[in-house]
């Protein structure tokens, strides 16, 4: 049995990370016998626009110093979109440079990312192809998928729920995510992005939706989960938690 400080780079206004995580987290303590602890520091943005979620890039140096002081083992950039739209492939970017700083202050951690996660989650799976679920408006879904696209895989279909406020799409009902993402084009695809944003809850929909769309489901939460605890290599397979979870 092993005890891990996890953290959380997260945008102020965000109420589902703090949630969803956790709650992933938990499961894996109660299969595992492992014992997990979160902390967090926000980055100030309230509306997913080009020009907060470049605000918020450029103050995330700032939080990772206060969080890598909490000895965190592992840190997230819980913020899917805010990476993806500064262009492709700059997860790899961002990542590296917040370790070295959250090292250059005293304090060495891994440091992954929401973006990272679901890229390398993809690949995990074999994804070649994939239908994806966003709250986002239709530009920034475009995005998205570009970026998607760039790491190898195909982006056959995409639902936006054109949805800005981000205090909004926390409060966005979960429930309907199964009949959303029923009526994406899934014809030979690999895999279904359940919530392509770490704001839109989907956690417990997953299973209702892997039964609606009958393939393998993830979502932006899962995967950073799935990336946090792989950098611990404290991975546990979990029923009804995605594909990332399966045995």
């Amino acid at each position: 049995m092993s005890s891990y400080r996890v953290g959380l780079l997260v945008p102020s206004s965000n109420t589902t990370m703090e949630t969803e995580v956790p709650e992933v987290l938990r499961r894996v303590a109660a299969a595992s016998g492992d014992d997990f602890t979160f902390h967090s520091s926000r980055m100030r943005m309230k509306t997913v626009r080009a020009e907060e979620l470049a605000r918020m890039n450029a103050d995330s140096d700032r939080a990772a110093v206060e969080l890598a002081d909490a000895a965190v083992d592992v840190m997230a950039y819980a913020c899917l979109v805010a990476i993806m739209s500064q262009g492709r492939g700059a997860h790899r970017e961002i990542e590296q440079r917040l370790t070295r700083v959250a090292r250059d202050a005293g304090d060495p951690v891994d440091v992954v990312s929401s973006a990272g996660a679901l890229v390398a989650g993809l690949h995990h799976l074999g994804a070649k192809k994939v239908s994806i679920v966003t709250p986002y408006m239709k530009p920034l879904t475009a995005l998205v998928a570009d970026y998607i696209e760039a790491e190898g895989v195909e982006v056959q279909d995409a639902i936006s729920l054109e949805v800005d406020d981000n205090l909004a799409v926390g409060r966005l009902d979960q429930r309907q995510l199964p009949e959303i993402a029923g009526r994406l084009d899934t014809r030979g695809t690999d895999a279904v992005v359940l919530s392509a944003c770490v704001q839109m809850p989907s956690l417990h929909a997953i299973p209702a939706a892997e039964t609606v769309v009958d393939l393998p489901v993830v979502t932006a939460s899962t995967a950073t989960s799935w990336q946090l605890l792989t950098s611990l290599g404290a991975h546990t397979p979990l029923p009804g938690t995605g594909a990332l979870f399966k045995d």
